[in-house]
């Protein structure tokens, strides 16, 4: 089935523990994700069904593997665990994909490992169903992500709050390297495994820097500019991660970890969905932040490969949080210019950007359907647009001064407006939906998650089947807090 080629396996023995994945009572598939499968030149035998779910579920292990879970360290919200690792997660092992790209096969919840710290290392069906659905949206949405190759119920149960049912989650990564593996090595003084492991990553990552005069200053500059950049794409669709620890921070740049991310219904800068965030440390507006600070926790485990002067590596890792900071306004810039239908950049466009925000804020508009709205008046039609919001008249006065800043391009109204249909999602994974879509699952009934995923395959379309997909909750309909699984 797979074609392994397991590189971080080959690695010293305290990367990671040797672990196989504990058997489950009656695995059986809920979702495979042929279109994906297909991309990683991944061969499944559906007519052998059983033994695909026994698979996918860790029950057999697959030849060529080396099923292991990886170490790694990391902050949660701002505090130091000096070790972490898969509690829940075991790496069966790499495959080199259609596109020469390699990528990590893991398995989510597969039972205990030495990193479980008294966990059951097991996986709940409604956190899993979360993680496939909003992975592969942000696949269809162009951003950068781990993707789901596969969910599979185990037929047994998993005890949290309540009693629920199993389920593994089949991950594919560019890999599963975070920020917290480097700081797992320079937290234990070994500046040997940081190295093995930059080295590792450039290899694996960023082949174009090993040839660079600082090759490790360019790799965390490389990381620190992904970051900005995928942050910014975040803001962009109104995605709130919910628990940007350092170890859900890939060095890749892709996103990872969903696990009580949500997406913002009205706006609210400050909005909170997790329920762990009680201060609101991972709160919208700050993510960039965060990352930043983020990327200051590598830099310090990079610091003794930076120059051999501290204060010489101090002042080079210093330049390259404050270029993160130019990075992502820049970035965030470009976004959001193409959202509200701008082909050129102009000196008061990033405040014309944030006097909508703040009509929205007060207007309790809701972010994805006033970006799609837009489109309809950059082709001259107002009014589903001034009927996002609550109070119209700031809405109104944004729209003249956003028309007035249209007129210096020489672009016609159609134009503008297929432009920004193109970058404003008409359907995201709302958060309401994905609950409703669990909910119902728990009761064998899978055809929501279904249809979502339907719908999310095309999310620049509006389809008329998918209308009610596309609507704000109703009051009753709110999703409040969300959860992290583990």
């Amino acid at each position: 089935m797979f074609q392994f080629d397991n590189s971080y396996a080959r690695l010293p023995d305290r990367f990671f523990a040797s672990v196989y994945p504990e058997p489950v009572e009656g695995p059986k598939l809920i979702k495979f994700n042929q279109e994906l499968a297909e991309e990683l030149g991944v061969e499944a035998d559906f007519s052998d069904p059983a033994r695909l779910a026994a698979i996918l579920a860790g029950n057999v292990v697959p030849p060529g593997a080396s099923p292991i879970a990886m170490a790694y360290a990391g902050h949660q919200f701002g505090n130091f665990v000096p070790q972490l690792g898969d509690g829940r997660a075991i790496l069966l092992g790499e495959v080199v994909d259609r596109n020469g790209l390699r990528r990590d096969i893991q398995l989510k919840g597969a039972g205990p490992t030495p990193f479980s710290r008294r966990g059951d290392g097991r996986a709940a069906l409604g956190p899993v169903l979360r993680e496939y659905i909003v992975s592969e949206a942000f696949a269809a949405l162009g951003l950068p992500a781990t993707r789901a190759l596969a969910a599979v119920a185990t037929g047994e149960p998993v005890y949290r709050e309540t009693v629920e049912q199993g389920a593994v989650f089949v991950r594919v990564a560019a890999s599963h390297v975070r920020v917290g593996t480097f700081q797992f090595f320079a937290a234990r003084g070994d500046n040997d495994g940081v190295k093995l492991l930059a080295d590792y990553v450039i290899e694996r990552h960023y082949p174009e820097l090993k040839d660079e005069e600082n090759r490790y200053l360019a790799l965390l500059r490389a990381v620190a500019l992904k970051q900005a950049d995928l942050i910014a794409r975040w803001l962009g669709v109104g995605f709130i991660h919910g628990v940007m620890n350092t170890d859900n921070m890939t060095i890749s740049g892709e996103t990872i970890d969903f696990g009580p991310c949500a997406f913002l219904d009205e706006y609210n800068p400050m909005k909170v969905f997790s329920s762990i965030d009680q201060m609101g440390r991972y709160a919208y507006r700050n993510q960039p932040g965060i990352g930043q600070w983020n990327i200051a926790r590598l830099a310090e485990c990079l610091l003794p490969l930076l120059d051999g002067d501290e204060e010489k590596a101090v002042n080079a890792a210093n330049a390259v949080l404050t270029e993160f900071g130019e990075r992502f306004q820049s970035e965030w810039l470009t976004v959001f210019r193409r959202k509200i239908g701008l082909f050129s950049g102009a000196d008061g466009d990033g405040d014309l950007i944030q006097s909508l925000f703040a009509a929205m804020h007060e207007g309790k508009a809701d972010f994805t359907l006033v970006f799609r709205r837009l489109a309809d008046a950059a082709e001259g039609r107002d009014e589903a647009f001034l009927a996002s919001f609550a109070d119209t008249a700031k809405a109104q006065d944004w729209l003249t001064a956003w028309r007035e800043r249209l007129a210096g391009e020489d672009r016609s109204g159609g134009e503008r407006a297929a432009a920004m249909r193109a970058v404003n999602p008409a359907v995201i994974p709302r958060n309401h939906r994905v609950e409703e879509a669990i909910a119902a699952a728990n009761y064998g009934d899978f055809s929501f998650f279904e249809r979502l995923l339907e719908a999310l395959e095309n999310p620049y379309d509006e389809r008329p089947e998918f209308a009610d997909l596309m609507a704000p909750p109703k009051p009753e309909e709110r999703v409040t807090q969300t959860f992290c699984g583990t």
